[in-house]
């Protein structure tokens, strides 16, 4: 029985034309060897494969390689089947593009935003357990496009755990999984301008590229005044929705205080406006009590965002928002007709959640990052008693308070060091109504357990 074309080997595109079935197909495999479109050591398919993919005789096919293992285009050897032979290759002629510039690595990296991603930190092994399970366990129609709200599962499990650990009060119905975020925020910021709104209220320090996706929504930012309770929301006004990270102020650290809670509250309640919450570190804290989500307090007037990104890994595209009910279906539709996020990473993650190892892996994360935020806290007060560390109290980076107009002069010498690291100027809104100060931001989840010690050494040295 023959066998259908399908079921033959490798693919590959040619399409011959020209002084016949055979000098056409000659032509259009040396074309492809010459140009480089097919690479040295490429295999090809078998005669009997391409001849039938192509709908010609094998014996076609069977002199074109010939006369090209003749000519050197190609090798044929005894059960390696025909490859592309090994030789220099001229790519075709064009403008060429711009060299990209080479830049060196930084030896260190304390910028910071990024968890510890080493083998030993993430818990691969208990990953691709829970992907085994979840997927073997998935339905056949778990593999379908999927309401765009995202999976209904990994909703679910996320709506129990958000519950039980941040205080959020959440229904499947009104968690939406998103891919970061970033992401979240510009289906928030296309609602936001779709239902009307020009301005949003933001913190005076934050991270720019936040600020960017409001204002590429059509909105423009308002910063509010910050002190030593956080960021004061008495001069939110008619904004329409304010940006807040009230568990721990990104970058400054502290919580916002209760009073300031209850204001915004209050303001939301009174004018109908939204908080966009901003949940961010608010899974690790280590020498207070958690700070519960904002929006415990008011589900109808507090969209919740939280990622995978700190507590598992940024390349997991993962975020979730939790909706009040008046948002669901604008924001649902916004995301579109479809889930777009991959099915098996939302199982993995639900089953994850479920089975109690998300906690248990947070808890051993917490562990090891207060061992560090520890460690930087005693390098300080030996090398550097004189300045201010705040913040530390949470989160995977510490604020050092530097002397007046020494920020700059510090960075430089950082950069002398192979030291990757941020100042305070870098997270400060244009139009901030507070006077500016000088400091470095010091993320301390980057660099891998084994390196910790050397970049507490480099940290050092750059200071005044």
């Amino acid at each position: 029985m023959a066998k259908p074309w399908a079921a033959f080997g490798v693919d590959l595109h040619l399409e011959p034309a020209g002084g016949g079935l055979r000098r056409g197909l000659t032509d259009a495999l040396r074309e492809a060897v010459r140009t480089a479109r097919l690479a040295p050591g490429t295999r090809l398919p078998s005669s009997r494969s391409l001849a039938a993919d192509l709908g010609i005789a094998r014996n076609t096919v069977a002199e074109a390689y010939a006369e090209l293992v003749a000519e050197g285009w190609l090798t044929a050897r005894q059960g390696s089947g025909t490859r592309v032979a090994d030789r220099t290759v001229t790519p075709p002629t064009g403008p060429a593009a711009a060299p990209r510039p080479e830049r060196a690595r930084p030896a260190y990296d304390l910028v910071p935003g990024t968890p510890d991603l080493a083998l030993a930190a993430f818990p691969r092994a208990e990953w691709l357990r829970a992907a085994r399970r979840a997927f073997l366990a998935a339905p056949n129609r778990s593999l379908g496009y999927g309401d765009p709200r995202g999976h209904a599962e990994l909703r679910t499990a996320l709506a129990g755990y958000l519950a039980r650990a941040r205080g959020v009060r959440a229904d499947p119905g009104r968690v939406v999984v998103c891919s970061g975020f970033v992401h979240g925020l510009q289906l928030l910021g296309r609602v936001l301008r779709a239902r009307g709104l020009r301005t949003v209220a933001v913190e005076s320090y934050g991270l720019p590229p936040h600020w960017n996706q409001l204002t590429a929504a059509g909105l423009t930012t308002r910063p509010l005044p910050f002190d030593e309770l956080g960021t004061n929301p008495a001069e939110l006004t008619s904004q329409g929705a304010v940006l807040l990270t009230p568990a721990h102020q990104f970058p400054m650290g502290v919580p916002l205080h209760r009073d300031r809670r209850a204001t915004v509250v209050d303001w939301a309640r009174r004018t109908g406006g939204l908080v966009l919450e901003d949940d961010y570190d608010g899974e690790f804290r280590y020498d207070r009590q958690p700070v519960g989500a904002l929006q415990g307090l008011d589900p109808d007037n507090v969209v919740y965002l939280g990622t995978a990104s700190k507590s598992l890994a940024p390349g997991l595209r993962l975020g979730w928002m939790v909706l009040p009910p008046a948002l669901v279906d604008e924001v649902t539709a916004a995301k579109g007709g479809s889930d777009t996020c991959g099915v098996l990473d939302q199982l993995t993650l639900a089953e994850f959640l479920r089975s109690g190892a998300y906690d248990r892996h947070v808890r051993a994360a917490r562990l090891r990052y207060r061992r560090r935020r520890d460690a930087l806290v005693r390098a300080l007060s030996t090398q550097a008693p004189h300045l201010r560390v705040t913040g530390i109290a949470a989160g995977l980076h510490a604020v050092l308070r530097l002397p007046p107009g020494t920020e700059r002069s510090v960075l430089r010498a950082a950069t002398w060091q192979g030291l990757a690291l941020h100042g305070l100027t870098a997270y400060r809104h244009e139009k901030s109504p507070t006077d500016p100060l000088d400091a470095l931001v010091v993320g301390y989840g980057t660099p891998p357990d084994h390196a910790w010690a050397g970049a507490l050494e480099a940290l050092c040295r750059v200071l005044p």
